[in-house]
């Protein structure tokens, strides 16, 4: 069984984090229990999400969705056995604080458990520009093992709305984190 935690932070771009927890849905129902899901949200994600996308649908998927200030979560301990962090969207301040090494909420707390692991922790940056304290910072967490993929859509597969085009950032996540998404890719017909 996979285990993913899923952390929303504050950023902007929360269609990305929905696109992700509509596949990771999507998944889970094509494969029963072969895939664990964990959610935290910041206070802040949760007002992007209902400002952006005019809703509280974060609600209403098949995850459990664990306070930001929950250490209990099975995600919080190398021991749980979850194998993957995805922080989508991953705010800089975020960003941040996990480079330094600061644990002082579940999104950090379980970006630092999967580094200390050395398990998969994926950074979907939604930021631009950059400036040089968030380019070293991404350089120290690269160092430390993480993948740093900015939300940057593709637009070759000819994307027809913005979920589509969502989507083509949630899919690279996805098969970043090993799960076969079944998003499009390069070379194959449309």
């Amino acid at each position: 069984m996979r285990k993913i935690a899923i952390a929303i932070t504050g950023a902007s771009g929360s269609i990305y984090a929905k696109a992700c927890l509509d596949r990771l849905a999507q998944l889970q129902k094509v494969h029963p229990g072969s895939l664990e899901v964990g959610v935290v949200m910041s206070k802040n994600a949760r007002d992007v999400w209902e400002y952006e996308l005019g809703n509280t649908a974060y609600n209403d998927y098949p995850f459990k969705i664990y306070a930001k200030d929950d250490f209990f979560a099975p995600f919080a301990s190398g021991s749980a056995g979850y194998d993957t962090l995805m922080a989508v969207p991953c705010s800089m301040g975020t960003l941040g604080r996990m480079a330094a090494g600061l644990s002082d909420d579940l999104i950090t707390r379980t970006a630092d458990v999967m580094l200390k692991e050395r398990r998969k922790l994926i950074l979907a940056l939604r930021e631009t520009p950059y400036h040089l304290i968030h380019l070293r910072n991404m350089t120290a967490l690269t160092e430390a093992g993480a993948i740093i993929a900015p939300c940057t859509p593709s637009f070759y597969s000819r994307p027809s709305n913005l979920e589509d085009l969502a989507r083509t950032v949630s899919d690279r996540l996805l098969d970043l984190a090993g799960l076969a998404s079944g998003g499009y890719k390069w070379g194959e017909t449309t």
